[in-house]
């Protein structure tokens, strides 16, 4: 396609629409060639299990179902491999034992099934099979989506198939189940609780010599499967494999008693298992202390205490009189209150509750309210569960403030990381694009497993509405748009190209940047300035900015907004230029030149050398100024006398413990990453007030959250800013490396790599610096020291400068 210059000039809009046109045109054509090779075999072969249900049931009320099949084997396999997904959610067992717990997250047109070798769990002879299915109804996540409850597993060979769901799967509802809605303080968007009837409960359900005759068959939820193109495709799920590896799931036992009413414990308790009674018609309540945030699943054993009540309380921290909750160590003064779960027992021996969805505690209030005989607690713990990231970056430190600074962000970043990237465990659970940014690179620099982060490219590309943007967050049953969060999209693609390893998947992500683009572009004034955009324009939670909008003109201008446009077509230039279309190039390039000189005209102060936050030029942030010097709009010979005055001048409004991320970038930019140890306040304070994850504001006495990863940017920091790595090519091919030691006189680390490691040491003597840095033989790179480059190749490399 020819390059129209004039036209890109005069109507770089109508421009953009026609190569959009073009480009959309070619891929209905190559999509109209392939759709039977792509879409026929596939649902012809892969798939003979069906979903099944439970007779007598709609499929959208809430419900607990259990299903059980017996299979025998005439040996123990080597391989037992199965595919099983659910709706809403499963969990499945073998011979007694909880082996998967799923599906991740999607949406019902990507809904995802895990893939399992059952092997390790199976013996000769009869094997049980069992799973728990259950629909919280109007009360489920916002981020959980349902066509109906049901359950499909099936095998991927001849002899697995025996495990394939039908009408030979028995099947019965739990009535001992209620989801339980919650009142808690402030947005709760992560599920229902359970409430438990214990005299209504099918016990040993999923044990072998379990009598099940009573049960009926399990019920296909399609009466006949259309398969093959050309035909109507049958509403429902459209399964899609999990790129994700299977849940974590590890015991854990509390850290210790805080408080005791109405009864007495044994020492031991709760580190070990110890029989605590509660007398007869006894209300009696025990504070346990898991001394440190946790996702688990809770369970309790307990016997006795017929009809008696249990309520279990989960808490991030306790409150006072007014509503804060202070010094997260001290419980004195303070109540529980947030998530529960209720228990009425049956008066049995060894009931077993745990919780279907894991919960998020540090601490957990157990209220015993008894009737006319005596209830035992025979024990209580926790099954913590995450994405199995491992930690492996490693500092190397004198400096204890640092290590601990890394274990905090380390801890949120893995609870905010489950089925998919979260802004929170307790309250949310749902994945924003602005929050995952910043997870995404803590992946990329501490662990190197990129998988999550492909998966929530994958997610936000499908939340992609008709006219282009996407949404905020994804899985998201509400539709919230955040204008900005959409632009930050093409951002994290670009941090994508940049850090990730696998080369091809951008390049399928690149026509989605593309309509996102367009979408905006249809909001450019004739200056190239963004203005008017449907939606929730936030930017930081800033007190004195409404519901986290950055200020506005009456016209519609606003520099955050301009700047954040700015950031994206820059993202998107680097990405079509590295695997993408020229034309693009040229169209992105001209934007971005135009919008640059309308955001120099519009809201620089040339009095006040900063850029203003609308063109009345009566407010200032941190935001505006740190994305302009990230943007590449600060001269040089400027750039260090605007971070400074960032730091020191109050009247501006300043970033947030989230937008301290682009805050700190532009710092380093500026000449001052010397100094990042300085900036660490807000996480000091954090410390202070016995945090054990960073919170979601500055606010810590009162912020909601208390584990919010969009604060985990100092273990992004400790590596990119201190030890200074950075990716210096798509895919990591080259490595910048620009170390700012400020004082410290020695400290190494390493990170992974997608070949490998990355490892780095520095000792300062004098005026002298002695470097060590190791690269995975297939990488080179420069190091730069007082602004001098110095070359980098694979293997060791030994400085003194």
């Amino acid at each position: 396609m020819a390059i129209d210059w004039k036209v890109i000039k005069s109507n770089p809009r109508e421009y953009c629409c026609t190569m959009m046109r073009n480009f959309l045109v070619a891929i209905a054509i190559v999509l109209a060639h392939s759709a039977w090779a792509q879409f026929g075999p596939r649902q012809n072969n892969e798939w003979t299990a069906s979903w099944i249900t439970a007779p007598h049931i709609s499929g959208d009320e809430p419900g607990l179902y259990l299903f059980r099949k017996v299979i025998k084997l005439e040996s123990k396999p080597s391989s037992f491999k199965v595919r099983i997904s659910a709706d809403n959610r499963y969990k499945l067992y073998v011979n007694e034992q909880l082996v998967s717990v799923g599906p991740a997250w999607g949406d019902i047109k990507h809904w995802n099934y895990e893939t399992l070798d059952l092997a390790p769990f199976l013996k000769q002879g009869e094997n049980i099979i069992a799973a728990e299915v259950w629909n919280e109804g109007a009360n489920r996540a916002i981020a959980q989506f349902s066509w109906k409850t049901a359950l499909i597993v099936q095998g991927e060979d001849e002899q697995s198939q025996a495990i394939n769901s039908d009408e030979s799967w028995k099947c019965i509802e739990d009535e001992s189940y209620t989801p339980l809605a919650q009142r808690v303080r402030g947005y709760y968007a992560a599920g229902a609780g359970d409430l438990i009837d214990m005299n209504k409960g099918v016990a040993g359900w999923n044990t072998e010599n379990f009598d099940d005759s009573g049960w009926t068959s399990a019920k296909s939820v399609f009466e006949t499967e259309a398969r093959g193109f050309g035909f109507r495709q049958r509403e429902g799920w459209s399964l899609t494999p999990s790129i994700m590896p299977s849940i974590e799931l590890k015991k854990e036992r509390f850290g210790k008693v805080r408080e005791v009413v109405g009864t007495s414990i044994p020492s031991e308790f709760p580190a070990q298992q110890g029989a605590v009674q509660i007398p007869p018609n006894t209300e009696a309540r025990i504070l346990l202390d898991q001394t440190v945030l946790t996702n688990a699943y809770l369970s309790l054993i307990f016997s006795g205490g017929k009809n008696s009540t249990i309520t279990l309380t989960y808490a991030e921290g306790l409150y006072d009189e007014e509503g804060a909750k202070g010094n997260r160590n001290i419980i004195e003064g303070k109540s529980i209150s947030g998530r529960k779960d209720s228990i009425i027992s049956s008066g049995g021996t060894s009931q077993e509750f745990t919780t279907l969805t894991y919960r998020t505690y540090r601490y957990v209030e157990v209220k015993v309210n008894t009737k006319e005989t005596p209830l035992i607690i025979n024990d209580i713990y926790g099954t913590f569960t995450g994405y199995p990231f491992e930690m492996n970056a490693k500092l190397q430190s004198d400096d204890s403030e640092l290590h601990e600074i890394l274990e905090i962000g380390w801890r949120t970043a893995r609870l905010c990381a489950v089925d998919t990237y979260m802004d929170c465990p307790y309250y949310e659970r749902l994945q924003y694009i602005g929050d995952t940014r910043i997870q995404h690179f803590v992946s990329f620099y501490n662990s190197g497993d990129d998988r999550l982060a492909k998966n929530a490219l994958n997610l936000m590309d499908y939340s992609r509405q008709a006219d282009g943007y996407t949404l905020s967050r994804y899985p998201d049953r509400q539709n919230q748009v955040i204008p900005t969060y959409s632009l930050w999209y093409v951002s994290m693609l670009y941090d994508y190209m940049m850090y990730g390893s696998d080369p091809e998947f951008v390049d399928e992500k690149l026509l989605g940047s593309r309509q996102i683009l367009n979408y905006f572009i249809t909001y450019l004034d004739a200056d190239g300035s963004l203005k008017n955009v449907p939606g929730w324009n936030y930017t930081d939670w800033v007190p004195a900015w409404r519901f986290g909008t950055a200020p506005m003109a009456e016209d519609g201008s606003s520099a955050a907004l301009d700047l954040q446009m700015l950031h994206a077509l820059q993202s998107a230039i680097a990405l079509e230029e590295h695997s993408g279309k020229k034309e693009f190039v040229v169209l992105y390039t001209t934007l971005a030149e135009q919008l640059s000189q309308t955001i120099r005209n519009k809201y620089w102060d040339t009095s006040r050398q900063l850029y203003a936050d609308t063109p009345d030029k009566d407010t200032y942030s941190q935001h505006v100024n740190s994305l302009a010097i990230l943007a590449g709009l600060v001269e040089d010979s400027e750039k260090k006398a605007m971070g400074k005055f960032m730091l020191s001048d109050t009247t501006m409004a300043p970033a947030s413990i989230y937008f301290k991320y682009y805050l700190h970038l532009a710092l380093k930019e500026a000449g001052l990453g010397d100094h990042y140890l300085d900036w660490l306040g807000i996480w000091r304070k954090n410390m202070e007030l016995g945090m054990t994850t960073w919170g979601e504001t500055s606010q810590v006495e009162t912020t909601r959250s208390d584990c919010h990863a969009w604060g985990s940017s100092p273990n992004i920091e400790f590596f990119r800013t201190i030890l200074g790595i950075e990716s210096a090519a798509p895919n990591f091919q080259a490595v910048r490396i620009e170390p700012h030691l400020g004082d410290i006189e020695k400290i190494g680390g390493e990170m992974p790599h997608p070949s490998g490691t990355i490892s780095v040491s520095y000792e300062k003597s004098d005026e002298n610096l002695t470097s060590m840095i190791t690269l995975p033989e297939d990488i080179t790179g420069v190091f730069i020291w007082k602004g001098e480059s110095h070359e980098l190749k694979g293997g060791e490399n030994k400085l003194t400068l």
